[in-house]
């Protein structure tokens, strides 16, 4: 571990206690903080993450942010779902504490080196591609961020040599100030997260953050069918690369690529972990067959871009599990993609109005008040050789905590679904 001195007796708050805020929280005390943590949620899930903190001399508020939480601090972190312009943000400026996101903390003290990748969709895909071929070259690589494990978590495993692959959201690049990677990758940018944003534009230089401390020793990729991140590169002081210019691979691997010319990984050595690769969870996740009814789980799907892509890769055809938090995209830019496919399209959630007023003309669009009845009407309507596909195009959080978290839900929904359907024709 590198730079504990910048953190070493030194007052931090930590706002947010969810799984990096409770990595950070272990990781600095353990280091020599002294560590306070504030969350505004009080529930059973908080009060098991207080359980697992690395001691009680970590001071912990519930159900609120208390301005004495960020007064005669020296640092504020801050989780990704914490929005600028909250108190703790306002509370910080008043008292004149430097704010920092959770990856800059982790960043600071990580001896590795660090490959960070940012866009709109596949992040997690590259990321976790990227950790399987740098481990199939022979090397260490430490797989985090938003694909999962929290970057603070791992801090003390990494050594010099080693390197650490990090998804990294616009929410977690909004408050860094001096993270470096030595490779960053911007995969796309298409309408997402506008419930947090103001503009497309706010968005986009979110997403420049990643890149905005590299030097000319450091490696910045591309993709050069994305107009807008094409024109961002030519503000890069980093060497720039691209990708996007080869039929045989899917943009995900040809980022994958990339980086792996710049690590000096073998062509090869890649394509042997792209034919062994069989996907992710909760990423176009095959779960079940009923009464000749495929199940998909796709609840990764959080853009419009991506329940196309899954679309355009199911043959049979589709009953639509739709919603869930808006994040302002436009859900109508399915309906080429959709048009003779989707039989019906179920929505839940915040957005299910939004989405069927965008739907509603060119498709059947039925309500839902939970996942599981929306599962359930969709398996109803569907016949013998179709498949009933959750790609929600939207966020989770208005209903469940995590995408992994509805996954796992309609997965169990399915399972259940299936159990009834086999005592039903035994009966």
């Amino acid at each position: 571990m590198r730079n504990k001195e910048i953190f070493k007796g030194k007052k931090i708050t930590i706002v947010g206690l969810a799984r990096s805020g409770l990595a950070c929280a272990n990781l600095l005390y353990k280091i020599g903080a002294q560590v306070s943590v504030t969350d505004n949620e009080q529930n059973a899930a908080t009060k098991k993450l207080v359980s697992q903190l690395a001691s009680k001399d970590i001071q912990v508020e519930l159900g609120k942010h208390s301005k004495d939480f960020f007064q005669g601090r020296d640092f504020i972190i801050v989780s990704p779902g914490v929005p600028a312009g909250s108190m703790p943000f306002v509370w910080a400026k008043e008292f004149g504490v430097p704010v920092i996101s959770e990856i800059e903390a982790a960043w600071f003290l990580c001896p590795g080196k660090v490959i960070a990748v940012t866009g709109s969709g596949g992040k997690t895909t590259v990321t976790t591609l990227i950790g399987k071929v740098i481990e199939a070259s022979g090397r260490k690589a430490f797989v985090c961020g938003n694909v999962g494990r929290a970057f603070s978590g791992e801090i003390e495993k990494i050594e010099p040599v080693d390197f650490v692959s990090l998804e990294v959201s616009s929410f977690q690049l909004e408050n860094i100030r001096h993270f470096k990677p030595l490779v960053a990758v911007m995969l796309n940018l298409s309408r997402n997260h506008l419930d947090r944003h103001a503009d497309m534009q706010e968005y986009l230089e979110a997403k420049e953050r990643i890149f905005m401390n590299q030097d000319e020793n450091d490696f910045l990729i591309f993709n050069e069918n994305d107009p807008v991140l094409k024109e961002s590169a030519k503000t890069a002081k980093s060497k720039v690369l691209f990708f996007g210019n080869s039929s045989d691979f899917d943009p995900n691997q040809q980022a994958v690529l990339a980086v792996a010319q710049v690590l000096g990984i073998d062509k090869e050595c890649c394509l042997k972990v792209f034919r062994e690769f069989s996907g992710l969870q909760h990423r176009m996740e095959y779960v079940a067959e009923i009464n000749g009814v495929k199940f998909i789980n796709d609840s990764k799907a959080t853009l419009a871009e991506s329940t196309i892509w899954a679309i355009n890769n199911i043959k049979s055809p589709i009953m639509l599990i739709a919603g869930g938090k808006d994040k302002g995209v436009d859900y109508s830019l399915i309906s080429p993609s959709a048009d003779g496919k989707v039989k019906a399209i179920f929505v839940i959630g915040e957005a299910k109005d939004k989405i069927e007023q965008a739907l509603k003309k060119c498709f059947p669009v039925k309500k839902a008040l939970t996942l599981e009845e929306a599962v359930r009407k969709a398996f109803i309507q569907a016949r013998p050789g179709d498949c009933v596909l959750l790609s929600p195009m939207c966020s989770s959080f208005d209903m469940f905590a995590n995408y992994e978290e509805r996954g796992k839900t309609f997965k169990q929904i399915v399972q259940n679904l299936a159990a009834d359907y086999k005592l039903s024709s035994i009966k």
